[in-house]
């Protein structure tokens, strides 16, 4: 089984916010396979969905951000599943609203979702796939800035980058993931 996971703060508060733009791909996955994400497990909630011939978890932490690799570390004793399946997605503020980018290893950059998650994991060694919301201008705190919601100006780019993100995770279930950084990376 393939798992997918979003990363976010549960609420209707942090609905639309720069931090939840891993949960805002969730859910456009589970739209285009046709799933519901509702079932609470592993201190998540999660959904199912089978893609071609690739059964996949759809999961979204309701531990809050900081504390994702609480649920993450959960699924995988549960499921037995191994970090070879897994896809993060995540904000990144080093990234241009509108892009994404992928990796398949790295330090955390200073997100503590990913830092709580190579915690949990006990490795850096996992497929990402990085949503961006850039920077905040000079003066703005980062904490507030990604706990903010998105422009109305950035709300085509961010559509157009959740669009992206889709079209890359469905891609990497037929194809490596090398191979998929290559083709998605490559229009940044």
């Amino acid at each position: 089984m393939r798992w997918i996971v979003g990363l976010g703060n549960p609420g209707a508060n942090y609905a639309r916010t720069r931090h939840n733009a891993g949960f805002m791909v969730i859910d456009e996955l589970a739209r285009r396979w046709g799933s519901e994400v509702g079932t609470q497990k592993c201190k998540a909630l999660v959904g199912e969905a089978r893609v071609g011939s690739e059964k996949v978890a759809l999961i979204k932490p309701m531990t809050y951000m900081n504390l994702s690799g609480e649920s993450l570390r959960a699924f995988m004793d549960y499921y037995k599943t191994t970090v070879d399946d897994l896809i993060v997605v995540y904000d990144d503020l080093d990234t241009e609203t509108g892009r994404i980018r992928l990796r398949y290893q790295g330090s955390p950059g200073g997100h503590n979702g990913i830092k709580s998650i190579i915690q949990h994991l006990g490795t850096q060694a996992f497929n990402r796939v990085r949503v961006g919301i850039s920077r905040p201008k000079p003066g703005i705190v980062i904490s507030d800035y990604v706990l903010s919601s998105f422009a109305k100006a950035e709300q085509d780019p961010l559509r157009q980058s959740i669009e992206e993100s889709c079209d890359a995770i469905e891609y990497a279930l037929q194809h490596s993931f090398e191979q998929t950084m290559a083709k998605f990376n490559a229009k940044a």
